[in-house]
Protein backbone atom coordinates (compact mmCIF):
# COMPACT_ATOMS: atom_id res chain seq x y z
CA UNK A 1 0.00 0.00 0.00
CA UNK A 2 1.37 3.45 -0.90
CA UNK A 3 1.27 6.55 1.25
CA UNK A 4 -1.32 7.99 -1.15
CA UNK A 5 -3.70 5.11 -0.32
CA UNK A 6 -3.32 5.44 3.44
CA UNK A 7 -3.16 9.21 4.02
CA UNK A 8 -4.70 12.46 2.98
CA UNK A 9 -2.35 14.96 1.35
CA UNK A 10 -0.63 17.46 3.63
CA UNK A 11 -1.39 20.15 1.01
CA UNK A 12 -3.50 20.37 -2.15
CA UNK A 13 -2.99 23.28 -4.53
CA UNK A 14 -4.40 24.37 -7.88
CA UNK A 15 -1.49 25.89 -9.80
CA UNK A 16 -2.13 29.36 -11.21
CA UNK A 17 -0.81 31.42 -14.15
CA UNK A 18 1.44 33.45 -11.81
CA UNK A 19 3.39 30.21 -11.15
CA UNK A 20 4.41 29.62 -14.80
CA UNK A 21 7.79 29.88 -16.43
CA UNK A 22 8.37 31.23 -19.97
CA UNK A 23 7.62 27.73 -21.36
CA UNK A 24 4.09 27.77 -19.96
CA UNK A 25 4.66 25.14 -17.27
CA UNK A 26 4.91 25.61 -13.51
CA UNK A 27 8.27 26.74 -12.13
CA UNK A 28 10.13 23.93 -10.35
CA UNK A 29 10.84 26.35 -7.51
CA UNK A 30 7.12 26.77 -6.87
CA UNK A 31 6.78 22.99 -6.51
CA UNK A 32 9.85 22.90 -4.23
CA UNK A 33 8.29 25.54 -1.99
CA UNK A 34 5.12 23.48 -1.57
CA UNK A 35 7.20 20.34 -0.94
CA UNK A 36 9.00 22.20 1.86
CA UNK A 37 5.70 23.36 3.36
CA UNK A 38 4.12 19.88 3.21
CA UNK A 39 7.18 18.36 4.88
CA UNK A 40 7.15 20.97 7.64
CA UNK A 41 3.47 20.24 8.33
CA UNK A 42 4.29 16.54 8.72
CA UNK A 43 7.27 17.35 10.98
CA UNK A 44 5.00 19.30 13.31
CA UNK A 45 2.63 16.33 13.53
CA UNK A 46 5.55 14.32 14.93
CA UNK A 47 6.63 16.68 17.71
CA UNK A 48 8.68 19.40 16.03
CA UNK A 49 7.70 22.95 17.00
CA UNK A 50 9.62 25.31 14.74
CA UNK A 51 11.67 23.79 11.94
CA UNK A 52 14.25 25.07 9.52
CA UNK A 53 15.14 23.22 6.33
CA UNK A 54 18.62 21.70 6.33
CA UNK A 55 18.56 19.55 3.18
CA UNK A 56 16.30 18.44 0.38
CA UNK A 57 17.55 15.22 -1.17
CA UNK A 58 17.58 14.60 -4.92
CA UNK A 59 14.54 16.08 -6.58
CA UNK A 60 13.83 14.85 -10.11
CA UNK A 61 10.88 16.17 -12.06
CA UNK A 62 9.32 13.31 -14.04
CA UNK A 63 6.55 15.26 -15.77
CA UNK A 64 5.55 18.90 -16.27
CA UNK A 65 2.85 20.60 -14.24
CA UNK A 66 0.41 22.91 -16.01
CA UNK A 67 -1.81 25.84 -15.04
CA UNK A 68 -5.01 24.58 -13.42
CA UNK A 69 -3.57 21.20 -12.45
CA UNK A 70 -4.42 20.00 -8.94
CA UNK A 71 -1.20 19.09 -7.14
CA UNK A 72 -1.37 16.86 -4.05
CA UNK A 73 1.61 16.74 -1.70
CA UNK A 74 1.69 13.53 0.37
CA UNK A 75 4.08 13.45 3.34
CA UNK A 76 5.32 10.65 5.56
CA UNK A 77 7.78 10.46 8.42
CA UNK A 78 11.12 8.84 7.61
CA UNK A 79 13.19 9.44 10.77
CA UNK A 80 13.16 11.41 14.03
CA UNK A 81 16.47 12.23 15.66
CA UNK A 82 17.16 14.26 18.78
CA UNK A 83 16.85 17.67 17.08
CA UNK A 84 16.30 16.68 13.43
CA UNK A 85 13.45 15.08 11.55
CA UNK A 86 13.30 13.69 8.00
CA UNK A 87 10.13 13.57 5.93
CA UNK A 88 9.43 12.15 2.46
CA UNK A 89 7.07 14.12 0.22
CA UNK A 90 5.53 12.68 -2.95
CA UNK A 91 3.81 15.01 -5.43
CA UNK A 92 1.00 13.82 -7.68
CA UNK A 93 -0.85 15.97 -10.19
CA UNK A 94 -4.35 15.54 -11.59
CA UNK A 95 -4.85 17.35 -14.90
CA UNK A 96 -7.20 20.32 -15.03
CA UNK A 97 -8.92 18.84 -18.07
CA UNK A 98 -10.10 15.29 -18.57
CA UNK A 99 -10.55 12.30 -16.34
CA UNK A 100 -6.98 11.02 -16.35
CA UNK A 101 -5.65 9.53 -13.11
CA UNK A 102 -3.07 11.52 -11.10
CA UNK A 103 0.56 11.31 -12.21
CA UNK A 104 3.54 11.28 -9.85
CA UNK A 105 5.63 14.28 -10.87
CA UNK A 106 8.36 14.32 -8.20
CA UNK A 107 9.36 13.32 -4.68
CA UNK A 108 11.96 14.38 -2.15
CA UNK A 109 13.25 13.71 1.35
CA UNK A 110 13.61 16.82 3.45
CA UNK A 111 15.62 17.07 6.66
CA UNK A 112 14.61 19.76 9.13
CA UNK A 113 16.14 20.86 12.43
CA UNK A 114 13.85 21.83 15.29
CA UNK A 115 14.90 25.23 16.69
CA UNK A 116 13.94 27.54 19.52
CA UNK A 117 13.08 31.23 19.23
CA UNK A 118 16.77 32.14 18.93
CA UNK A 119 17.36 29.60 16.14
CA UNK A 120 19.29 27.19 18.37
CA UNK A 121 18.64 23.47 17.73
CA UNK A 122 16.34 22.07 20.39
CA UNK A 123 15.13 18.52 21.11
CA UNK A 124 11.98 17.31 19.41
CA UNK A 125 9.33 16.48 21.98
CA UNK A 126 7.52 13.16 21.45
CA UNK A 127 4.21 13.54 19.65
CA UNK A 128 1.14 12.68 21.75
Amino acid sequence: MTIQETRQPAIRVTLMPRDTNPHGTIFGGVILSYIDQAGAIEARLHGADKVVTVAMEKVVFHAPVHVGDLASFYAELVHVGRTSITVKVVVEVAPARGCEPPTRVTEAEITYVNVDGAGVPTPIRPAP
